[in-house]
């Protein structure tokens, strides 16, 4: 099934289950919110969050090439200021492929098919190799800052799981994207243990890593 949806280009990946606060700014984001919440009772209040693959999230023809597996933002809450900016919070749920980006209206609007999230074989298994990775790497990241772990639960669920710790790691864009658009759970887990090996030789390596700080921030599955 194929539907149309306003989209918000950043120079970040939202995983389905994860909290995307924003500042909105920009004129033509503003209109794309007001239009949400004023729409009529039991009317989508979302929109597709897909990452810049080339150009920058503000002005006038900032984006010229998107990825195109993205994750759709529900509109949690909204804070406006005086000037008319807002302070928007989000929560990532479904994933879509991006198939066509229609530019009528002054904020883009994708033409996008719903992703099914399957388990795939292994998923269980996978899921506690990973559980185990991450929890060493977070604390090998704790660890370079000097600071004292505060080690939380980590979800169950393997598909939750996933995206927590996809959303919980230091990695480049590219790399995220990919752990967005995995064909499936056990594909993105499979995935995640490569990256979390190649994390702790790095980690291993190098005396120091810069934002450290990011590796202590809560997720927040649905």
């Amino acid at each position: 099934m194929t539907d149309r949806i306003p989209l918000f280009p950043l120079g970040t990946v939202l995983y389905p289950g994860l909290v995307l606060p924003l500042h909105v700014f920009e004129d033509r984001y503003k209109l794309l919110v007001g239009r949400l919440t004023n729409g009529a009772e039991g009317s989508p209040r979302s929109f597709g969050v897909v990452a810049i693959r080339q150009g920058r999230e503000s002005g006038v023809d900032g984006v010229s090439a998107l990825h195109d597996v993205g994750c759709a933002a529900d509109l949690r809450g909204v804070e406006p200021y005086d000037d008319g900016r807002l302070d928007i919070v989000t929560t990532g749920a479904r994933r879509f492929r991006l198939l066509s980006v229609d530019t009528s209206e002054p904020y883009l609007q994708g033409e996008v098919e719903w992703l099914d999230e399957p388990e795939g074989e292994a998923a269980g298994v996978l899921a506690r190799s990973v559980a185990a990775g991450f929890r060493q790497y977070r604390a090998a990241l704790v660890g370079a800052s000097g600071g004292t772990e505060r080690d939380g639960p980590l979800p169950s669920r393997p598909t939750v799981l996933s995206y927590v710790v996809a959303a919980s790691m230091i990695l480049d864009l590219v790399d995220h994207q990919a752990l967005l658009a995995a064909h499936d759970t056990a594909d993105r887990l499979h995935l995640e243990l490569e990256l979390l090996r190649r994390e702790a030789t790095l980690l291993r390596v190098l005396p120091s890593l810069p934002a450290v700080e990011l590796a202590r921030q809560p997720a927040h599955p649905n």
